[in-house]
C-alpha cells in the first residue's frame, strides 16, 4: 500500500467529483503548484491508486430502462465451473457488471435491458444458455436510492 498525504486526498476528492478537470484546475483548488500536481497525479496512476478515468453513461437516457441483478448459484461439480461461466457472461453485451461471492450465491450478474420484452429475450437467449448454472435468482431494480462511485476520502 503506497501512502497518501492530506494534499493527494484533496487531489482525490476532486477527481472524484469530475475527472475531466484539468491538472492546473486541481491544482489551483488544492493550493499546490501545476509540476506538483502533475507529479502526484502521475506517482497515484503508477501506484493504482487512481485505477482509471472514466466517462459514466445514464443507462436511461440511453434507452436502457430496465436493470435486472441476476443472483447465480453454480454447479461446482466441474472444476473449471467459474471459469467457463464468467468467460461466457463476458460476451454478453447486455451484462454490464459481474460479481463473484463466497456464500450460497456464487455471482451476480446486472443486465440493462430496453423493457420487460427484451429482458425476457436476453434472459431466454443468452442467461439461460450460460454454462454450469445450477439456481438463478433475479431481483429487479426498482429505484436506486443511493450510488456512490468514488471512496471515503
Amino acid at each position: 500500500m503506497h501512502k497518501i498525504d492530506m494534499i493527494d486526498k484533496k487531489i482525490l476528492r476532486f477527481l472524484q467529483v469530475d475527472a475531466l478537470l484539468s491538472v492546473s484546475e486541481i491544482a489551483e483548488q488544492v493550493g499546490v503548484g501545476t509540476a506538483s500536481c502533475w507529479r502526484r497525479i502521475d506517482r497515484m496512476e503508477k501506484a493504482n491508486i487512481i485505477k482509471e478515468r472514466a466517462v459514466i453513461l445514464d443507462p436511461k437516457a440511453l434507452g436502457l430502462e430496465v436493470e435486472v441483478s441476476l443472483r447465480i448459484t453454480l454447479d461446482k461439480t466441474q472444476t473449471d465451473a467459474f471459469d467457463r461461466f464468467i468467460e461466457a457472461a463476458r460476451e454478453l453485451k447486455e451484462v454490464n457488471e459481474i460479481q463473484t461471492f463466497l456464500g450460497r450465491v456464487d455471482v451476480r450478474l446486472n443486465v440493462l435491458a430496453r423493457d420487460m420484452a427484451h429482458y425476457q429475450e436476453i434472459y431466454r437467449k443468452h442467461i439461460l444458455s450460460l454454462p454450469h448454472i445450477a439456481d438463478i435468482e433475479a431481483l429487479m431494480l426498482v429505484s436506486n436510492v443511493m450510488t456512490k462511485d468514488g471512496v471515503p476520502l
